[in-house]
């Protein structure tokens, strides 16, 4: 017969990291998607050579852009994935904090391997 007496292991504020990570991290995805996605019109009355550059510069980076945005979703669902245990707090804030600060990381990555006009 288990032993009631024992303290439970769960956490008891385990959801608010990721909640907060949540909150942060998914406006940061959409805004760096949309401008990333709108800034192939950077090039739009560029000359022949500097639109090739642009253009082979931009197919390159913005699945850069893509995978860094999926990583930090996967970031995100793994910081809410953990078992809410007492002795995965510092995963679930580790992962709740890098999720959000991997959007910025990825579009500068991003605005770097385009080769701007």
């Amino acid at each position: 017969m288990p032993d009631l007496t024992l303290d439970d292991d769960r956490a008891t504020g385990a959801w608010v990291a990721p909640l907060i990570s949540t909150l942060l991290t998914l406006p940061a995805c959409v805004l760096a998607y949309v401008f990333g996605g709108l800034s192939v019109m950077a090039c739009d009355s560029c000359a022949a050579p500097e639109a090739d550059r642009f253009a082979s510069s931009f197919g390159i980076a913005f699945p850069v852009l893509l995978g860094g945005l999926g990583v930090a979703l996967f970031l995100l669902a793994a910081g809410w994935a953990l078992p809410w245990e007492r002795r995965n707090t510092a995963r679930r804030v580790g992962l709740a904090l890098a999720a959000p600060v991997m959007v910025p990381v990825v579009y500068v990555v991003f605005a770097a391997l385009v080769e701007w006009p």
